[in-house]
């Protein structure tokens, strides 16, 4: 599901402590989450605040055959402006596309002065997988409180004791 994900809701806290989010792009690669956006969005502002962020990914736009859910992640982000980040992210999150020449432009288009890589490793939180679909219910048990290296988080008890 990670590796096929194209979109998230990515989380985050206002400068009064609202949460809010957002719908943007992202790619999974090197055991992390990544999104792009410009220098000026509040978002950047927000993350340079407090990092403590939270992303969400719906596998119902993932191809036949990915297992269907949701997996909630919450962990800490980090923004990276060096030029080593952008030589091997931008290829990367533009050659997702299909058409190879759009995927160029489109490399092109995002390799600007005030564009920023956000690293967001994850602390695993859930994974609400489906029980009727077998690869699913694999997928799950694999991953049970895991992403990457990183432990699993507290688990809430039932509804009435919290």
């Amino acid at each position: 599901m990670l590796t096929n994900a194209g979109e998230c809701v990515f989380n985050r806290c206002t400068k009064d402590e609202w949460p809010v989010g957002v719908i943007m792009s992202v790619l999974w690669a090197k055991g992390s989450f990544w999104i792009t956006a410009g220098a000026h969005r509040h978002r950047i502002s927000a993350i340079r605040r407090n990092p403590q962020v939270s992303i969400v990914v719906s596998g119902s736009c993932n191809p036949a055959g990915c297992p269907p859910g949701t997996i909630t992640a919450k962990g800490l982000a980090v923004i990276h402006e060096d030029r080593e980040t952008k030589d091997w992210f931008y290829p990367a999150f533009a050659g997702r596309m299909p058409d190879k020449e759009a995927a160029k432009r489109f490399e092109e288009q995002l390799d600007s002065p005030l564009r920023l890589m956000i690293e967001f490793d994850a602390t695993w939180a859930s994974c609400l997988m489906t029980g009727r679909d077998r690869a699913a219910r694999n997928l799950a048990r694999r991953w049970a409180g895991r992403i990457g290296s990183q432990p699993c988080a507290h688990r809430l008890g039932p509804r009435s004791e919290r």
